[in-house]
């Protein structure tokens, strides 16, 4: 005979504190990275050896970004989250003051270590999403996750007029009193994640839980990694293929600084109410319409090359990102007990980011070989497979619930 068991009632105040908290230090951390994409290509250019090299200290970043996962679930898991956040922090600052340095010396290698920093940075940034869960009652998870990506729109907003404010302040060196600025702006960010309520994990809890194996052999785990990691992968490709498509086809930069300033608010702007979403149809529905919703944007740079058409493209591919990525981040929080969740986390965010790397490295070649057309049709055979992992997963989880 089944009984209902009520579900223990769990209050959300702490969490609510700490969702605050880390919205406050997505738009920090987030503005230091606009900083970095803002100016790594330009100063590359002015640094580098070879014109060819102008961006890589962005690909570096993003580099950093993978590297940094796994040791962020690490010192979470040993020392508790706090600890990570403020070592992120850390790095973010020296990494401003060596962009700085590497400035003023000429250093292209000191510049390419100093963006490294940031991406290690940024990768710690990663876990405030799944952070805002810890102690959290099931119906506020995916809340608390869009609640702290929505910080993200103020990074947009903050990062640009970073730079915007002190580009010219240091001549003849462009851009180093903008790195000392975003050193600032970490410190800034580490005095606010002091505050996260982020206990270091009772020594029981340490090696508690089942092996990484275990769970990562999970339909549902496979589907949300994937779903996260194509999601990223492909809004990377087409966001950093776009501005030089639109400077090929004789668009202005005016046309690629606006595309980019509303494809940062396509990206962050529905972390408003994604959450809300993802709690009424599910995570799997809405993850699914933000992988369809890629495709739409892959569709649109296919038809055309007008200024509206990449407008279109980068607007509706942010979107489509947040969907899909809050989605499976919600996905995620689903296949683990709440002792595994660091390990689980950033061993999923060390898969996206990989991937994310990877496209990174290679979206100039494949625009400078084979042309926007081919960025965009790449999109498609990727989405239907991350699709399609949803699918089976969804029907696993029917079939034994059933």
């Amino acid at each position: 005979m089944n009984m209902h068991v009520p579900e223990m009632v769990i209050d959300d105040t702490v969490a609510r504190a700490n969702v605050r908290r880390l919205a406050a230090a997505q738009a920090l951390t987030g503005a230091n990275a606009a900083v970095i994409f803002a100016t790594g290509s330009i100063v590359g250019a002015q640094l580098a050896p070879d014109i060819s090299l102008a961006t890589l200290p962005l690909s570096i970043f993003v580099l950093g970004l993978a590297a940094g996962t796994l040791p962020t679930g690490a010192v979470s898991q040993a020392f508790g989250r706090r600890a990570a956040f403020l070592a992120g922090a850390g790095s973010g600052a020296v990494c401003g003051v060596l962009a700085a340095y590497a400035i003023l010396k000429g250093s292209f290698v000191l510049f390419c270590i100093s963006t490294f920093l940031g991406g290690l940075y940024g990768a710690v940034s990663q876990s405030y999403r799944f952070a805002a869960t810890d102690g959290a009652s099931p119906a506020y998870r995916p809340k608390a996750i869009s609640w702290v990506m929505a910080g993200g729109v103020f990074a947009g907003l903050l990062g640009p007029q970073l730079v915007e404010w002190t580009m010219d302040i240091w001549p003849p060196y462009l851009f180093a009193a903008s790195f000392l600025l975003q050193a600032v702006v970490a410190l800034v960010a580490m005095a606010v994640l002091a505050g996260v309520h982020a206990p270091k994990p009772p020594p029981a809890n340490l090696a508690g839980g089942r092996k990484l194996t275990e769970i990562i052999a999970q339909p549902r785990f496979i589907a949300a990694a994937l779903c996260g990691a194509v999601s990223y992968a492909m809004m990377n490709l087409l966001m950093t293929s776009a501005p030089l498509a639109m400077k090929f086809c004789g668009l202005s930069l005016t046309d690629s600084n606006f595309g980019i300033q509303w494809h940062i608010v396509g990206m962050y702007g529905p972390s408003f109410f994604t959450g809300s979403l993802i709690a009424r149809f599910g995570a799997t529905r809405i993850a699914a319409l933000g992988l369809a919703l890629e495709a739409v944007a892959a569709a649109i740079g296919l038809a055309g090359i007008s200024a509206g058409h990449f407008w279109a493209v980068l607007v509706i591919v942010g979107i489509g990102w947040n969907f899909s990525f809050v989605g499976a981040s919600a996905l995620i929080v689903e296949t683990h007990r709440p002792q595994e969740g660091k390990k689980v986390q950033a061993f999923n965010d060390f898969i996206v980011f990989g991937l994310v790397a990877v496209g990174s490295f290679s979206s100039g070649q494949l625009l400078a070989h084979y042309g926007w057309s081919t960025v965009n049709a790449v999109v498609f055979p990727l989405v239907a497979i991350a699709l399609a992992g949803l699918a089976i997963a969804s029907f696993t989880q029917r079939r034994t619930e059933a």
